[in-house]
């Protein structure tokens, strides 16, 4: 047994010749673990034997590593396999296919399970980890994963999404700042307008306190203005009311600046990602994917399942779209022990969470807001159930609206839940609704 078999060679060191004597012909597998700094590659070949691990500078020493996969190649069948773990690999993807060396991706997964079997000892570290996908490779577990020039088109509208999600998590941090500073200073405003209203906003943005409203006689002027239809008189005159009865700290003048200051970027950001959203809708405008799934979850909501999730016509099927988006069910039983059903919230989390939004939405066009009040309030944990039921469903339906053009039906997506609160009278309905409240709620659990 060899010392130290995964002590690493720098790759400008390693010994080309002696590398490849009395291997003739003979296939290789190439695994390369990728990280910010070092990227570490280890060779197998197809005897079983392996090589000790080459330590290659990341991105300074990649042309090396590529000259010396191109030497190893010659006369025999070279395969290069890396983890689709973040994007330090992507300069690495793009020399080899400049170079015209083929590259495999293996799951991540894979090989955080196969570490213990690989050598028996659970383990990781970098050296090990390429040998690991390596052996994966050997195995036929991995994919072809070749790099593809992202195009003008998807370019643009992966920086739209991006740019609208950056823009809707900067609003909630200054709507969080301000919900704290508003509960010690103005304390009413968020009684009658919501903190998402704009119109809030621009009352907060421009006065700043309760008693600078209070002294403007033109107040309830920019209100009606700031408000328009939506903001009725009778609302406006009791705002006004509320300000000039404030029970609030009174705010000095830096903290004065500070609720308008922090009401002026929300509002920036409230504008700039709708500006994502604008510009999400001029690219998504022809485009039969993108169209259909937007009448269902909404354009924007669409785009960023592309650019998270993917083409959904890449996928073979609807449960292939569902499982990428990490809503696929997994167990985990043992013996007598029986676990629960549970998601496995794979790929990435941010489609499931625009995903839970519009599920939410639909909820409350589908009719059915009533029955999962009643749900809510009885067992929080049965309305969550019940929202990823949902979410499963409609992941599904994305699927076969975007892929196949079918017509959405809300009706399949609550075909049970309709049938229940339609087939008997309302009153029936209801005392149906609050014996599945009661149900869901077990004695002794308040």
């Amino acid at each position: 047994m060899r010392r130290r078999p995964y002590g690493a060679t720098f790759v400008n060191d390693v010994d080309v010749v002696g590398l490849l004597q009395g291997k003739e012909g003979l296939a290789v597998t190439v695994g390369v673990d990728v990280g910010k700094v070092h990227l570490f590659a280890v060779c197998r070949w197809a005897n079983g034997q392996f090589e000790r691990p080459w330590k290659v500078s990341n991105p300074d020493e990649i042309g090396d590593l590529v000259v010396l996969l191109d030497r190893l190649r010659t006369g025999r069948k070279l395969v290069v396999a890396m983890e689709s773990s973040g994007t330090y690999g992507d300069a690495l993807r793009q020399a080899l296919g400049d170079s015209g060396l083929g590259v495999e991706r293996v799951s991540g997964k894979a090989a955080h399970d196969y570490a213990e079997i690989f050598d028996g000892v659970a383990s990781q570290h970098d050296g090990k980890d390429a040998a690991v996908v390596a052996e994966l490779v050997a195995l036929g577990k991995s994919t072809p994963w070749p790099y593809e020039a992202t195009g003008d088109w998807d370019q643009e509208l992966s920086y739209w999404v991006d740019w609208m999600v950056a823009q809707r998590q900067v609003l909630a941090t200054w709507q969080g700042r301000l919900e704290g500073l508003l509960a010690r200073h103005w304390p009413e405003a968020t009684r009658l307008l919501k903190l998402s209203s704009v119109t809030l906003l621009k009352v907060v943005a421009h006065y700043g306190s309760p008693q600078a409203l209070a002294a403007d006689r033109q107040a309830g002027e920019r209100l009606g203005l700031w408000g328009g239809k939506f903001l009725k008189k009778e609302k406006i005159a009791r705002f006004l009311a509320e300000a000039r009865s404030s029970r609030g700290v009174r705010s000095g003048d830096w903290e004065r600046r500070r609720l308008q200051d922090f009401a002026r970027q929300a509002l920036q950001a409230r504008q700039q990602g709708q500006c994502g959203q604008r510009h999400l809708r001029q690219l998504a405008n022809g485009h039969e994917v993108l169209e259909a799934q937007g009448k269902v979850v909404g354009v924007p909501t669409a785009c960023l399942l592309w650019v998270y999730t993917g083409d959904p016509r890449q996928y073979y099927a609807a449960a292939a779209y569902r499982k990428a988006l990490g809503l696929n069910l997994i167990e985990r039983s043992s013996g007598k022990f029986k676990g629960t059903l549970h998601i496995s919230k794979r790929g990435s989390s941010r489609s499931r969470q625009w995903l839970y939004l519009a599920t939410l939405r639909l909820l409350q066009k589908a009719g059915v807001r009533s029955w999962y009040e009643a749900k809510k309030a009885g067992n929080a944990d049965a309305a969550k159930r019940v929202l990823v039921a949902l979410m499963r469903k409609l992941s599904m339906a994305l699927y076969q609206v975007g892929v196949h053009q079918q017509e959405f039906n809300t009706r399949r997506l609550f075909q049970k839940i309709m049938r229940r609160l339609k087939s008997s009278e309302p009153e029936k309905a209801k005392n149906e609704i609050s014996f599945e409240a009661r149900s869901s709620n077990p004695p002794g659990r308040r």
